[in-house]
């Protein structure tokens, strides 16, 4: 068995996310295009011989076993019967309710380090399945792919994207996702699209306007962008993204963003079509 094993936990962004209506048990229908990045959070797993999950370091307010990285090994041994377990070091570089996956890109990563490290030979479908039920946004990241989606979220199917770099700005607020589903003024009607459309640059996020209204910082940080591109809220925010032709455009509009604004963060990633989840497995083989 791999004494230790350090695996890569991407972010994503949305580069469209329509609402196109409610089923019936009270969940939006949703139709997004997923970019994933090159950027991201780290796991660093190592097998223990007992039953215990450790994750390090805690977050604060969140008890271990309710962390989404617990969550998902507790999910496989449910799953499979194995009695070993683990300790997993987080390394966190995404910002915690940015709407760019950080905590489901970590589950996942979980969900498919773990499955290699105990060697339990779930395949990508069953791993997604699981997933599945930890989060709407697992699955892309079990699967690894850019994708476009439908459903929940959960229907994908996987897309070819042009690779471009991508400043990524969080405006220093927290984002309460489901007081922004919750909101009168959330459109929940957007007219189906397609994916043909979704490629062509079409398309807008329908929780932008709420965002926006709701949180001075978002609005700001999309007219500061502005200048430099089309600027989109990614999922229910807080991040906002602005794309470039290079890395040293990129490097300067991240510069010149969060020195204006003191209380702004932000990174720079580029949109690849395999997640380095899969790159770094595929390394391991």
């Amino acid at each position: 068995m791999t004494a230790t094993l350090t695996l890569p936990a991407p972010a994503k962004l949305n580069l469209m996310l329509h609402i196109v209506g409610r089923r019936d048990d009270g969940y939006h229908r949703l139709q997004t295009l997923f970019q994933l990045l090159d950027f991201g959070d780290e796991l660093t797993l190592t097998p223990r011989h007992d039953t215990e999950v450790r994750v390090s370091p805690s977050i604060p307010d969140v008890a271990n076993e309710d962390n989404l990285i617990t969550r998902a090994a507790r999910a496989l041994q449910d799953a499979t019967g194995h009695t070993g377990g683990a300790d997993i070091q987080l390394t966190k570089r995404l910002p915690m309710g940015g709407g760019i996956g950080g905590g489901s890109s970590d589950c996942a990563t979980a969900l498919v380090g773990l499955n290699h490290l105990w060697q339990l030979g779930l395949d990508e479908d069953a791993l997604a399945e699981i997933g599945l039920t930890l989060g709407a946004d697992v699955p892309v990241f079990v699967r690894g792919r850019s994708a476009w989606a439908e459903g929940i979220g959960e229907e994908l199917t996987p897309v070819e994207l042009p690779e471009h770099w991508f400043v990524v700005i969080h405006p220093g607020v927290h984002v309460s996702t489901p007081a922004l589903f919750r909101h009168p003024q959330l459109t929940r009607n957007t007219p189906v699209s397609t994916i043909r459309t979704a490629l062509t640059g079409a398309g807008h996020n329908d929780f932008e306007p709420v965002a926006r209204t709701l949180y001075p910082n978002i609005d700001h940080a999309i007219e500061q962008l502005s200048q430099y591109g089309s600027v989109r809220l990614s999922g229910s925010g807080a991040c906002v993204f602005v794309q470039t032709q290079s890395d040293m455009a990129a490097q300067t509009i991240l510069r010149t963003i969060t020195e204006r604004n003191p209380g702004y963060s932000g990174f720079i990633g580029r949109g690849v079509n395999q997640s380095p989840l899969q790159r770094a497995l595929a390394d391991q083989a």
